[in-house]
């Protein structure tokens, strides 16, 4: 039995399939992770969501903010943007099934030692208050009042994190750490406009996994979102503070990467195959 953890799909069917030809994947022997963004700026978010539930519970799969965004669209609360390539999924005949499918993932997994998130955490929650509060939002994805609560999700405010928040506030900073966070302060206020790698932090900001004293710094952490995190320095991803970054940018031209769980706690070996870049215009990292 093998275990991995792969980043960022975005759509990206091929090289998907063959990473897991690569590695020789067995749904009947392996489990496979998925840090979210499943959806969306590639070629083939359709066959993306075909591909992982025909894998049954051999695919775990987290949402990103793509994967959220097209369960926006799906229940009117978005439009389509100029960028976006998932009209095939809105389109399909079993369009209904893949969006049901999709609205009952996971926000974080803890599994085999591992915490998995899309984006990250605040430096304030545990691994255990990380999975309770996913739970929360799961809930609400999984429930009548889905379209409420997407159309309360947007927004960067608040930008910190309060034990006392309720309603809205608290889903939407619950969603904006685990699907788009980059850089926080010390304190855990929340950052939204940068999409640089590590070394180009605003001024009083640093990486999330990078505050002196985080909670979760004992706990080895997959996640992905953050292409140019892993694209702004030479080589494959490495540990940074014990988390491993998996976005390596395939929807932009970069490898899709598969990290092989060791038998211990943080242990990992990398697997990658090419991809070739899809070219849109006016695509932008995100």
């Amino acid at each position: 039995m093998s275990l991995y953890c792969i980043g960022d799909l975005q759509g990206c069917n091929a090289p998907f399939q063959r990473l897991l030809e690569k590695v020789d994947f067995s749904p009947s022997r392996d489990t496979v992770y998925l840090l979210g963004d499943l959806v969306n700026r590639g070629p083939d978010s359709l066959g993306v969501l075909r591909s992982l539930m025909a894998l049954g519970d051999a695919a775990q799969c987290l949402l990103g903010n793509h994967d959220l965004h097209l369960l926006a669209l799906s229940q009117g609360v978005r439009k389509l943007g100029r960028n976006d390539t998932v009209q095939a999924v809105l389109q399909a005949a079993d369009s209904q099934a893949l969006l049901d499918w999709l609205r009952h993932r996971s926000l974080a997994i803890h599994r085999h030692g591992w915490l998995m998130v899309h984006a990250g955490v605040l430096p304030q929650w545990s691994a255990v208050q990380t999975l309770t509060l996913a739970a929360e939002v799961e809930q609400m994805l999984r429930g009548p009042d889905i379209k409420d609560f997407l159309s309360g999700m947007y927004g960067n405010l608040p930008a910190k994190w309060n034990d006392r928040l309720k309603g809205a506030d608290r889903l939407r900073v619950i969603v904006n750490a685990l699907t788009r966070l980059r850089f926080c302060t010390q304190d855990g206020a929340m950052e939204f406009t940068s999409s640089e790698g590590a070394s180009g932090a605003p001024e009083g900001y640093v990486p999330w996994f990078e505050v002196p004293g985080r909670l979760t710094e004992a706990t080895p952490m997959a996640f992905g979102h953050w292409s140019t995190l892993t694209t702004d320095a030479p080589g494959l991803p490495r540990l940074r503070h014990n988390s491993l970054p998996l976005d390596t940018g395939c929807v932009w031209g970069g490898c899709l990467t598969a990290a092989k769980l060791g038998a211990a706690a943080g242990e990992f070996e990398l697997i990658t195959v090419p991809c070739e870049r899809f070219k849109k215009p006016g695509k932008t990292p995100n």
